[in-house]
Order: structure tokens, then sequence, then C-alpha cells
């Protein structure tokens, strides 16, 4: 089983930049098998994929509506995938999850096995 937990979150200004942190105490062998990546839900609104960052780091897919502002990283020596908003809008507002997987068409449209308990982003003046 592998447990993700996220931080970072908070409140900003419109224009501002958070950057969120999924962080894995499993071992690198086992973190660096898995695909990632950041999803998001806002009230009464589904969930949405926001981007995916492949095992090796080496393939990254974000949502049309974030593209140019946010990035996904990852860091195999800490076993931590990041994040970085910005230029932040109120529709970016939400509870920011990230999740793992072994195979990439479940974070891709399907349900990935492996969730964080979340970290609320609130973009507002």
């Amino acid at each position: 089983h592998l447990q993700l937990v996220e931080s970072g979150g908070g409140s900003v200004q419109p224009g501002g930049s958070l950057r969120l942190s999924c962080e894995t105490s499993e071992s690198s062998y086992v973190y660096v098998a898995y695909h990632m990546g950041w999803f998001r839900q806002a009230p009464g609104k589904q969930r949405e994929r926001v981007a995916l960052i492949s095992d090796n780091g080496g393939i990254v897919d974000y949502a049309d509506s974030v593209r140019g502002r946010f990035t996904i990283s990852r860091d195999h020596a800490k076993n931590t995938m990041y994040l970085q908003m910005d230029s932040l809008k109120p529709e970016d507002t939400g509870m920011y999850s990230c999740a793992a997987d072994y195979y990439w068409s479940a974070l891709d449209g399907g349900t990935p096995k492996y969730w964080g308990q979340g970290t609320q982003v609130t973009v507002s003046s």
C-alpha cells in the first residue's frame, strides 16, 4: 500500500504562486515504479485531472486550463512530487490531491489506485 501525503496548500491572491508537494515514505525502489499526478475538485464540480508525470519523469501532461502556468516535477532522491502553480486564478480554487498508479491509463482517464488526503488551495482577492 502506497501512502501519499500532500502539503503546501493555502490561500493566495490572484496572480500569486503556490508549490504543492506529495511525499511518500516508501523506498525509492518502490516510488520510481509509479506514474503520478495531481487532481483537483472544486465544490459542486467533478474531479479534474490537472497534471501527470511518468515514473521516470520523462513524460508530463497538463490540462489545457493550467498549461503554461503550472509545472509538475518529481525528485526521486526525496520520493516527492511537486506542483508549482503560478499566475493563479480564482478558478484554480479547490482540493488538490496527488495520486499514483503503475499504469498511465489509470491516471489518464481511469481511477488511480493510490490517493493522498488532499490539500486545499484557495485563490481569492
